[in-house]
């Protein structure tokens, strides 16, 4: 069902084990030539155009691009009493997380005189894309719309695919928790569109938004990549990933259960043990076959399980353990090993990092605290997960008396004509001239 490798006795560069162990290919440039004439039909169309793009992607026609407060209202009334104090539990969470994120005001006397202040801004508005595909993801909806709201963004809409069981209005579910964290500005869209509409906005619709947040499909992150410049984004977010640091002090079960949760999103999910155990990989093998046969979406998790971009793989040692997976730069990082809270410390390229045996990524990817939008594909080596700071800009405030300007201003001139742009330095010379 998986594949094993063998990467004992093998030291190899940090470019050497991203080889030995590659993701899903996904073409992103097909994807884009795709969505083009859609990012073009957005941007010079009208709610219609939105309503027919539905049609054809998401098989229904929605009553209206905009969801009526009505629906909001009625959704969170018809939750599941269980659903709703579980959301509300992990929102609780979120929040706490979150509001340790928040960015103070920082005053840096240069000179006498001379002070710097650096204040956090967040942006105007967001959009939050939520997506329906597979599988519903309230939970998406939290990790997005808690770190908006603690950077004070004043706007905020979110869009989600309409769904054909609905009457063409997103998942209920996703509604009811829109609805519980106050957000009053909710579309049917899904897909490029939906990000397309972030992008350019469409009058008397849906204004422009600064930024886009949230995962989705190929063809969000395409949509994503193509307007990036027209609105700022947080990732290009690709198929899940798991990459697990395992020792003989691992257990097999647990393993092979974390392994099957996140090959249960997507088929071209990434499901990785790097293991000094032979022992421990052939039991996780057994328990893998047990385990995908009897859980629900069992044909999804073994052809995710089966692909190129899945594998147990064999290593000397937990250092060199540690090389494999901080070259990997796994969306999910968990260690079960002996010392695992030790070993946590020498990890650099990872979305998340999940220590022990009871931190497993299914409690991040709901009531952790922490944010499960995180980087895949291996940009974990120079990107972060979802945060507050996502959503703030650092933006600096000079002032500087008339002593300190002097006392710069030769510095400033030298530095100007070096670089042969005479007229900053004559920006200088003109204070000086009336002084």
């Amino acid at each position: 069902m998986i594949r094993s490798l063998d990467l004992r006795g093998k030291a190899l560069t940090k470019a050497g084990y991203q080889k030995a162990i590659p993701r899903a290919k996904l073409d992103i440039a097909a994807a884009l030539v795709a969505i083009e004439p859609i990012l073009q039909k957005v941007k010079s169309g009208n709610e219609a155009d939105l309503m027919q793009l539905a049609e054809e992607f998401d098989g229904v026609r929605p009553p209206s691009i905009p969801v009526p407060q009505s629906a909001l209202d009625k959704a969170l009334a018809d939750l599941d009493p269980k659903i709703r104090a579980a959301l509300e539990l992990s929102a609780e969470r979120i929040r706490k997380v979150h509001n340790d994120q928040t960015r103070g005001v920082t005053s840096t006397k240069v000179v006498d005189g001379g002070v710097v202040t650096e204040r956090w801004i967040p942006v105007d508005r967001v959009g939050l894309y939520v997506p329906g595909g597979r599988a519903v993801y309230p939970s998406s909806v939290l990790m997005n719309v808690i770190p908006a709201q603690i950077a004070k963004v004043s706007s905020i809409a979110v869009a989600s695919p309409p769904q054909k069981e609905f009457g063409g209005l997103p998942h209920p579910t996703i509604l009811a928790a829109c609805a519980l964290l106050g957000i009053t500005e909710v579309y049917a869209v899904g897909g490029a569109q939906a990000i397309a509409l972030f992008a350019y906005g469409m009058d008397g619709l849906c204004e422009k938004c600064d930024l886009v947040t949230g995962p989705g499909n190929i063809y969000v992150a395409a949509a994503k990549r193509a307007l990036r410049g027209v609105i700022g984004i947080d990732s290009e977010a690709g198929p899940t990933e798991i990459a697990i640091l395992a020792d003989e002090s691992a257990r097999a079960g647990d393993v092979a259960a974390d392994l099957i949760s996140q090959a249960e999103h997507d088929v071209i999910a990434a499901a990785v043990l790097v293991t000094t155990s032979e022992k421990l990989a052939g039991d996780v093998v057994k328990e893998l076959e047990v385990r995908v046969a009897k859980t629900k979406h069992s044909a999804r998790i073994r052809e995710a399980l089966s692909g190129i971009q899945s594998a147990i793989v064999l290593v000397d040692s937990i250092e060199q353990g540690l090389d494999v997976v901080n070259a990997y730069a796994a969306e999910h990082l968990e260690i079960q090993t002996q010392n695992a809270a030790k070993d946590a410390l020498k990890i650099r390229n990872a979305g998340a990092v999940f220590i022990g045996r009871f931190s497993p990524v299914s409690l991040g990817d709901y009531s952790a605290g922490s944010n499960h939008v995180l980087p895949t594909g291996g940009c974990a080596c120079h990107s972060s997960g979802l945060s507050v700071q996502t959503f703030l800009r650092g933006l600096h405030y000079i002032e500087y008396s008339k002593e300190a300007f002097i006392d710069i201003s030769q510095t400033v001139i030298t530095l100007a004509n070096s670089e042969d742009l005479p007229a900053h330095g004559e920006a200088m010379t003109a204070r000086l001239e009336d002084l």
